[in-house]
Formats: structure tokens, C-alpha cells, sequence
């Protein structure tokens, strides 16, 4: 984990931040880029009257604030962020992988799904061995069959269509400029690339990421990378077809098809790619006696579906004394909210796919958040632990689906924008595992860098079916999307129609626990948007319960294990941002476990 400077140096060194706009017209200017130890520490949160953008690095958080004072959309500096986390944090996201945007215009919530695909060669069993069992999640994300067909860029150029006010060109200025002059290697990067074991593999990135002793570059120098630059001239001239189509996309079938275990993307799966703009998924809710509408993604997603069964089913328990007291949630309030966790993932498990391959329960993915079924479903909570859940039975329908089983997830970063016209973005974007499946693309080997590409295709699940034969909702198909965790979130006052938060974290499947702790902090019990990102990290996936470690009590753990817990004590490194609004204007709040600040006017 890392340390991020106070906001009073930050603001000193990302000079742009703290000046008056630019005069017109705009140029970006390359800030000053601070240096930080490695580490965790408390931050202030931000207060702005007319505009804010939160995102998980500081320069990719000027660049947006740089288009928005440019007279740039909220999904513009969004465009701008992304492409400049693509460089800063590879780690986490970039043009190789994909991303959920929620966009609210001022009157209307649109949902944009850039997620990867799976190729039209994929098989079923591509993730089984020779021995009939399923591969070693490492063995999987390392081989060409995890790479999905990308969607981020493709998505990005669609919305920005439709809400772009910018020229799409003058978004790439500021990614394109950091990566010709270089930017300092942040310390959560420093500490990733050292610690990782896989990616010195790959010829192109041990030739980029590290010296020639093969150390990871240290914090503080100055990393340039011309071909990601060269790149994003093309796609900033050609728009997203310079990425699915000509030398670019030949690359990027060439990585994939190289060992170990080549994959079978192809130069018309990138061709063919298309986003899906679909039907934002909201419920109301109740909190401290006022109604919210809270919108997030619907399937292929299950973060939106998870979040709801979770708060509905707790909506519907008693509570035996404060749900929080000392700044921490109580242990009384750690069992229900696992129960209600263990409830929602036997669901998500059994029933969330992509909608264009599975069809929900009872017909409607709104089934599963129902009142009479979740309050049914919040009948199963007692006062010892249910250990595991069983999924219900939404609708009363019986399903001939077999449950996914338990695997891991990784990977993401989260974007939330609000500009001064009422527009607002929360963006969630990933390449899934840290540094995907670590392998990058070039066009030119003369030239150093590149993009990294995903392993989304390990969100499938890697039996295709159970032993009696049922098929898994979430199986490998050709052209299917992969279930995904990725919460962005926009929150609204029910009354009003009015824009109250956006928000989301990066986090595998845990994002589903940090989204809902920043829900349940801000909207019941009266903190701030950076206190509830900076509460202590809980939750279950429907196994033991998972505690952040060091960050309770031994009473707490006691307490739990008293009730039939299994109790662990582990890092829970969310990446929480959100902006909320406040009479003033905006707050805004950015996680103190990575290196996100938020930045406005």
C-alpha cells in the first residue's frame, strides 16, 4: 500500500489544480508530480462549490479537472482520466481492457457497457486441463485464452458521441503528453511491479518496467513511454477503429496467440466488437427517513444486484444496540451485514451472467430485488451464522442452473466526475488482475511501452458445468461477456430527481462490500463522503467472514466467533472515490489505502 502526500503539498505541486483556468485556447500543462512514501494515511476529503473529479492517481485527477475548466463534460475529463490511468496504473486499467460507465445528463441515468468479450473461437472447457480439472488460476490468467476482446475505448467513443463536448482529440493531450515527457513512478506501482512475479516474463515489459538488473524502476523516475503515446495519436486521429483495426489490432492478435497456451482472438473479433448501451438498474431505498433512488450497472454486472439484495435484506432486520458507535460498525451489525452478504452471493453465484446469453429469474433481474423476496430472504438470518447460504428462489421459479464456484477476482480503478452543467459520470474501469495477463503490445519493438492486455475471460467461471451436468449461468461462450463485480453508482433524492453522489471502487469481487460501506456510511449514518471511504473494510463471499486487518478490535473478531463466524483478518485495499453533494457544493473523498485525491472548482 502507499502514502499519499497531504492535499496542502499536493496542491503546491499539481499547479494547475490551484490556478485560475486557462485562457482559451486550452493547452494542457504537465503539473509537477509530488512523491510519496509507500504506505496508508488519513486524508482530508475536499470540499468544491461547482465541479469535482475523484480518480485513483493525482495526475490522472488533474487531467480531468484540466477538461473540465477547459469547458469540457464530466465525460469528457473522464475520457481524459482514463487514458492517463492507462499509463500512471497499468496495473489496474488502460486500453487493453474495458468498463462500465453510468451517465446522468440532468435528467436521464444511461448505463454504457464496454466490457470485453470472449472470442468467437472460445470454448467452454478452455479453462479445464488435460486432467479434467480446472487450471491454477496463475496458469489461466497467463495464457492467451484470458484475454477478452477489449471494449473500453470503443464504449468511450460511442458515449462520447452522445455527451462529449470536447473535440474527442484534445481528451488524448493529456495522456499523450505525460507519456512522451514521462511521469515519476508512483509507489503503489514501485511496490506492484516488484512484488510481481509474472511479468518479468513478458520481453516488452521487463524491458519497460524494469533496469537492466531487473528491479522494478524505483519511486521517482521519470518513465516515458513513446509507444503508448504513438498509439494514442492514432486513436485520437482515427477514433477507436486504429485499435480494433490495422497494426494495433495486429498486435494485439499476435500477443494473444503467443505461448504459453495461445489463445484465439482474432482481427475480426476486434473488428466486430460492440458496446451495448443498456438500461441503468435502480431501487429506492430508505435511510434516516428519506428516500433515495441509487442507480447502478445491471448484468453482465452483479455489482448493482448484490448491493441492493444486501441493504434490502438488512432494511428488514432488527438491530440489538447502535449499528455504530466509536467509529466503527458494531459486531451486532458485522453478523446481519454478512448473513446479508452470504444471502446475496449464493444468488449472484447462481443466477448473474450476461443478459444476452441467460435470462433472469422470473424474467427480470428486478426479481431478485423484490421487497416480499427479500424480506423473505432476511427471515433466514438468526442469531448464529448461516456459515454458507443456498440462492433462493426469486419469483418462486426453480432454476436448471448450477452455482459458479467460489474463484478469485482482482483488478479495476474507479472514476466519478461532476461538472458545473450538473452532468456526472461514475466509471469503473479494469484490465481484472494486476497487470492483466502480462502481456504487452507494441507496434514498433524500437520502440520502448506499449498497453497491457486484460485477462477478463477469468471472470468466467472455468468449469462449464457440475457434476450432474447443469450448465453454470456464467460459462464460457463465444461472444459472451464475463460476470463482473464493478459497482459505479449514482445516488439520487427520490423527491427531487436530484444528484446526491457518484462512487465506486476497484476490488474483485470485494468492490460489492466497499460500494455498499460507502452507501451505508454516507447515507445512514451521517458521515462524510471521505470518513465512509475511510472506514475500516469488511464482508463475506458467502464463505468466512473477512475482517480488514488491523483495523478492529480483537472484541469485534470475538464477538463474532461467538456467533458461529469463521473470522478473517486480511488487507482489504479498496480504492473508494466519491464526490457527494453538500449545501456548499461538492465533497469529495478518495481512499487513503492507494493514491486518489480529488480536485475541482
Amino acid at each position: 500500500m502507499e502514502k499519499t502526500l497531504p492535499f496542502s503539498l499536493i496542491c503546491l505541486l499539481l499547479l494547475s489544480a490551484c490556478t485560475a483556468p486557462p485562457a482559451s485556447p486550452w493547452r494542457y500543462s504537465v503539473p509537477e508530480q509530488p512523491e510519496a512514501a509507500s504506505g496508508s494515511t488519513d486524508k482530508p476529503g475536499w470540499a468544491y462549490a461547482r465541479q469535482a473529479v475523484a480518480a485513483a492517481n493525482p495526475l490522472a485527477t488533474d487531467a480531468g479537472h484540466q477538461i473540465l475548466r477547459a469547458g469540457g463534460s464530466a465525460l469528457d475529463a473522464a475520457i481524459a482520466v482514463q487514458l492517463v490511468l492507462g499509463l500512471v496504473e497499468p496495473q489496474s486499467s488502460g486500453i487493453g481492457g474495458g468498463a462500465f460507465l453510468l451517465h446522468f445528463d440532468g435528467q436521464k441515468v444511461t448505463a454504457h457497457d464496454g466490457r470485453e468479450t470472449a472470442p468467437a473461437g472460445a470454448k467452454s472447457d478452455m479453462f479445464v486441463g488435460d486432467n479434467g480439472k480446472p487450471l491454477l488460476f496463475e496458469d489461466a490468467v497467463l495464457s492467451g485464452h484470458s484475454v477478452g476482446v477489449p471494449g473500453a475505448m470503443r464504449m468511450l467513443e460511442a458515449v462520447h458521441r452522445q455527451h462529449g463536448v470536447l473535440p474527442w482529440a484534445q481528451l488524448f493531450a493529456p495522456a499523450i503528453a505525460l507519456a512522451e515527457q514521462g511521469f515519476k513512478v508512483s509507489p503503489r506501482l514501485h511496490t506492484l511491479l516488484q512484488a510481481d512475479p509474472h511479468l518479468k516474463n513478458d520481453t516488452l515489459a521487463l524491458r519497460f518496467f524494469y533496469n537492466a538488473q531487473g528491479q522494478a524502476w524505483p519511486v521517482g523516475h521519470v518513465l516515458r513511454n513513446p509507444e503508448y503515446a504513438h498509439v494514442l495519436r492514432r486513436i485520437a486521429s482515427e477514433g477507436s477503429f486504429a485499435l480494433h483495426e490495422g497494426p494495433v489490432a495486429q498486435a494485439i492478435v499476435q500477443r494473444t496467440q503467443a505461448a504459453p497456451r495461445p489463445g484465439s482472438l482474432s482481427l475480426q473479433d476486434l473488428a466486430s466488437y460492440q458496446p451495448r448501451e443498456r438500461e441503468a438498474l435502480c431501487f429506492d431505498h430508505i435511510a434516516q427517513s428519506r428516500a433515495y433512488r441509487i442507480c447502478g450497472f445491471p448484468p453482465p454486472s452483479s455489482g448493482q444486484i448484490a448491493i441492493g439484495q444486501i441493504l434490502g435484506v438488512l432494511a428488514n432486520t432488527s438491530a440489538q444496540g447502535a449499528e455504530f458507535a466509536d467509529g466503527l460498525p458494531s459486531p451486532d451489525w458485522l453478523h446481519r451485514y454478512t448473513e446479508a452478504s452470504r444471502l446475496s452471493f449464493a444468488d449472484r453465484a447462481q443466477y448473474v451472467a450476461d443478459p444476452d446469453f441467460v435470462r433472469a429469474p422470473a424474467g427480470d433481474w428486478h426479481s431478485l430485488l423484490a421487497p416480499d423476496y427479500l424480506r423473505e430472504r432476511s427471515q433466514l438470518i438468526g442469531g448464529q451464522s448461516m456459515k454458507v447460504a443456498i440462492p433462493g428462489q426469486p419469483g418462486g421459479t426453480p432454476t436448471s442452473l448450477a452455482p459458479m464456484p467460489a474463484q478469485a477476482e482482482y483488478g479495476t480503478s474507479h472514476i466519478s466526475v461532476v461538472d458545473a452543467q450538473g452532468r456526472a459520470v461514475a466509471m469503473t474501469t479494469t484490465i481484472e488482475a494486476a497487470f492483466g495477463s502480462r502481456r504487452m503490445v507494441t507496434t514498433n519493438p524500437t520502440r520502448t511501452g506499449g498497453f497491457l492486455l486484460n485477462n477478463e475471460l477469468t471472470d468466467f467461471s472455468f468449469v462449464p458445468s457440475d457434476a450432474q451436468g447443469r450448465p453454470v449461468a456464467n460459462r464460457v461462450e463465444p461472444g459472451k461477456r464475463p460476470r463482473s463485480s464493478m459497482s459505479p453508482t449514482l445516488v439520487f433524492d427520490k423527491a427531487t430527481g436530484q444528484l446526491v453522489m457518484s462512487g465506486g471502487s476497484p476490488g474483485g469481487a470485494l468492490i460489492i462490500h466497499y460500494t455498499a460501506k460507502l452507501l451505508t456510511g454516507t447515507l445512514h449514518w451521517g458521515l462524510n463522503a471521505q470518513q465512509a471511504v475511510s472506514l475500516p473494510n469488511f464482508g463475506s463471499l458467502n464463505g468466512p467472514t473477512l475482517l480488514e486487518a488491523k483495523r478492529f478490535p480483537p472484541s469485534t473478531a470475538d464477538a463474532l466467533k461467538a456467533r458461529g463466524h469463521e473470522v478473517r483478518e486480511m488487507d482489504m485495499t479498496s480504492g473508494l472515490q466519491a464526490i457527494e453533494r453538500t449545501p456548499q457544493g461538492w465533497f469529495g473523498g478518495a481512499d487513503p489505502r492507494r493514491e486518489g485525491v480529488v480536485l475541482g472548482d
